[in-house]
């Protein structure tokens, strides 16, 4: 495979300024740059790790990190660890060579056998991009000549490289989640400063299967899709489905079909939206990972709460709107290469981890988000994506 960026030799990445002169890439700009000297000779590097646990959304922010590793090491085997159930998420991504599952709250045995695997395969680089304890231990488990995580980390003591703040690498504040992961790769050479987009593949597979699933509900192949996720993991995240029953009746009336996806075990959510929309609705409740990413590139549109789906959609280039309610949206918010919002009502308490709510009886932060500002994001990023 040839590098995307050819002047660039592995270990010779031009550095960023000194703190607080470091700056993105200007037009004038055209090769990204590392945040930090090379920490080793990655001219003998052919084996990566890259520790990614977690989430639908933790994952799918990670594969900016897995392009600029890709482009900086293209002849290298790259491989990321992440937990089984969202494994799928990156089925016929091309910048990993190998996907490698462990079971969401793993017993010891099996991370045992996970140990002895990841050590076999004697990596030259293990990223700890998670930095929780069964992550971290993994991550010493490989015996990699160098094993990389953030000075922060609770365990940090088990890596022989431990990068500073993503602030101070950076050289500012309010980082977003996909430039946290991006820094730990700079500070060791890895040119990042471009910033990549996230990216996911379609696979023919999943393609066909959702275009089956849409021509058995009526609509055809030209037929306009708004993509609509009322679900979220927490309360705090999850936008009144009432709210989201008037944003389908608009979008109906705008001429597209609304498409409503959740979890199986979310399905009385779509359920109760549909009992409240006047409007004709789809439901797919039963889609895999690889078929959700195959509706949202399909799609016209995107509405949904703050959520992985969300992310999902970002990823494949869905024009976007983001109803947000606890969660640091600098830091979460979708890292949209096409046109996209993110809807809030602030309050003095956001963020916060989004559990519960400490400061109301209700969480006031996603039931206070008026519809008018929702369905006036949808005009503008609308408009955006005809330009």
């Amino acid at each position: 495979m040839k590098s995307l960026c050819e002047n660039l030799e592995p270990g010779r990445a031009p550095l960023l300024g000194p703190p607080g002169e470091r700056a993105l890439p200007g037009p004038e700009e055209v090769e990204p740059r590392a945040l930090g000297p090379a920490r080793w000779d990655w001219k003998d590097v052919r084996r990566v790790l890259v520790v990614r646990l977690r989430s639908i959304g933790d994952t799918v922010l990670s594969t900016p990190a897995l392009y600029a590793l890709r482009r900086f090491l293209p002849d290298a085997r790259i491989d990321i660890l992440l937990e089984d159930w969202v494994a799928p998420v990156l089925d016929g991504f091309k910048d990993v060579d190998n996907i490698l599952t462990i079971e969401r709250g793993a017993s010891a045995v099996a991370r045992a056998r996970m140990a002895r695997e990841l050590r076999m395969a004697r990596y030259d680089v293990a990223f700890n991009l998670h930095g929780g304890t069964t992550a971290t231990l993994l991550t010493r488990a490989t015996g990699a000549r160098h094993r990389v995580g953030f000075a922060d980390y609770q365990y940090a003591r088990l890596h022989n490289h431990t990068a500073p703040s993503p602030i101070e690498l950076w050289g500012r504040t309010n980082l977003h989640s996909v430039e946290q992961q991006l820094s730990l790769l700079g500070w060791t050479g890895v040119p990042v400063s471009d910033r990549p987009p996230t990216r996911l593949t379609v696979t023919s597979d999943a393609a066909a299967s959702v275009e089956a699933r849409l021509r058995s509900a009526n609509l055809n192949q030209t037929a306009s899709i708004a993509l609509v996720h009322p679900a979220a993991a927490f309360e705090t995240k999850r936008w009144d489905v009432r709210n989201f029953a008037r944003v389908t009746e608009y979008l109906h009336a705008r001429s597209l079909n609304c498409v409503a996806v959740a979890a199986p075990n979310e399905a009385g959510i779509v359920n109760e939206l549909m009992r409240e929309s006047v409007a004709p609705l789809t439901a797919l409740t039963d889609l895999s990972l690889q078929e959700v990413t195959a509706l949202a590139a399909r799609s016209r549109l995107f509405v949904g709460n703050d959520s992985g789906i969300a992310h999902i959609a970002a990823a494949v280039g869905a024009p976007s709107v983001v109803i947000f309610g606890s969660s640091n949206i600098t830091h979460w918010r979708p890292w949209a290469s096409g046109p996209a919002e993110v809807v809030r009502e602030e309050l003095p308490c956001q963020p916060c981890p989004g559990y519960t709510c400490a400061e109301f009886d209700q969480p006031e932060c996603i039931r206070r988000v008026p519809l008018e500002r929702v369905v006036a994001a949808i005009e503008r990023v609308i408009e955006k994506s005809n330009q």
